[in-house]
């Protein structure tokens, strides 16, 4: 349906990174979704009073707040494509995350609501009947929850967008959740055990699993996330296809929503070179990052003394002391001032932020130089790999 859909209403319906067509696919998704769950809210609901079970009537609310939950991610979507403005001046990208966000707290409140429930007939509990009727309106549920879930991820992975993801995960829950209360009525045909308040328990303990999940996965782009690892591979391959360049360090990406990344990165270059011309290649490198990645670059040139042979015997040294003692270090911006008493040697070493005590891998480092030659003072600061 999707698909049809998509080629009546959305031109260029393939171009997936383009702004426009994200918004249409995020809107037809979440139309699509509004009514499917409303047309199976009204079902299940029929199913419940039928049955009498308590798991499905949770079950049929539970499809009312995914109705809600997409006209969420609609306006989500809506007010993500709002153009940047004077107080937004990055745009309003993120608001895909708060939606997502709001749709998985709805989940984690529908699961803690349907577990309630379920406790209070567990309490006191009730009969429920079988129907015909009944056990076909859940299958097709089962079904069209599934399809949902699936249009919801492969779409999200094309325009890719966590709101839909967050759905994607909400449909899923659904569908299994649906799947339990068939089995318990089934359970119950043919044993006349009732099962389906506890059920319903587990269904609410599933649902709320996924809404903490989905949460998570939209909180931490919120929070400020690494960069995504493909996105750094791709930065480095344009980068150091350069000829120019030596090498990159502190590079950073600040996720303003889909499309409006802005990356930072420092970039090696010789120091006995063309200033001018390298000034151009950066440049270059600014654009061809911004064509390619749909980004915003800014790159600070660091220029690399390669014709001083102290200065490359210490860096040796030390990337072979740091190979044996601390292998997962890197160290960049080496530098000396030579003195009538002493040299200082400066540099950046780049510390994970797991590492529990930074302080005594300085400390080592810079005993480690004097060691090496009395007269020499490290001056390091510690650094961190923020991608």
């Amino acid at each position: 349906m999707i698909n049809l859909l998509s080629r009546i209403f959305i031109k260029n319906r393939n171009a997936y990174s383009d702004a426009k067509v994200r918004i249409m696919y995020g809107t037809l998704c979440s139309i699509v979704g509004i009514l499917l769950n409303v047309l199976l809210f009204a079902f299940k609901f029929f199913a419940g009073i039928i049955s009498g079970s308590v798991a499905v009537t949770a079950d049929a609310f539970n499809n009312l707040s995914d109705a809600g939950s997409s006209i969420i991610t609609l306006l989500g979507f809506k007010i993500s494509a709002k153009k940047p403005d004077s107080s937004h001046p990055f745009g309003h990208g993120r608001s895909e995350y708060i939606a997502g966000l709001i749709v998985s707290f709805l989940i984690v409140l529908m699961g803690f609501e349907l577990g309630k429930g379920s406790v209070e007939k567990i309490i006191s509990p009730e009969n429920v009947v079988f129907s015909p009727l009944v056990i076909t309106i859940l299958a097709v549920s089962v079904a069209v929850k599934f399809y949902m879930a699936f249009y919801n991820r492969f779409i999200g992975k094309k325009i890719d967008s966590s709101a839909m993801h967050a759905a994607s995960i909400d449909s899923i829950s659904d569908a299994v959740a649906t799947a339990f209360v068939l089995f318990s009525m089934f359970f119950y045909k043919y044993t006349n055990i009732n099962i389906d308040p506890y059920c319903g328990l587990l269904v609410s303990l599933f649902i709320l699993t996924a809404g903490i999940r989905a949460a998570n996965e939209t909180i931490s782009p919120l929070l400020g996330k690494s960069a995504d690892p493909d996105m750094v591979k791709k930065i480095e391959e344009i980068v150091k296809s350069f000829p120019e360049v030596i090498g990159i360090h502190d590079l950073i990406a600040h996720d303003y929503g889909n499309g409006r990344q802005i990356i930072s990165l420092h970039v090696e270059v010789d120091a006995d070179g063309d200033f001018i011309g390298l000034h151009d290649v950066i440049d270059n490198i600014e654009r061809r990052l911004s064509d390619e990645l749909s980004c915003i670059a800014t790159i600070h040139m660091d220029p690399i003394v390669r014709t001083d042979k102290e200065l490359s015997d210490v860096k040796n040294m030390i990337s072979d002391y740091l190979a044996v003692a601390y292998p997962n270090i890197t160290t960049h911006d080496f530098r000396m001032v030579r003195g009538n008493t002493h040299t200082n040697v400066i540099f950046d070493a780049v510390i994970p932020f797991d590492e529990k005590d930074p302080g005594k891998i300085i400390e080592d480092l810079k005993r480690r130089i004097n060691e090496y030659n009395s007269k020499y003072f490290a001056v390091i600061n510690a650094d961190r790999k923020y991608s």
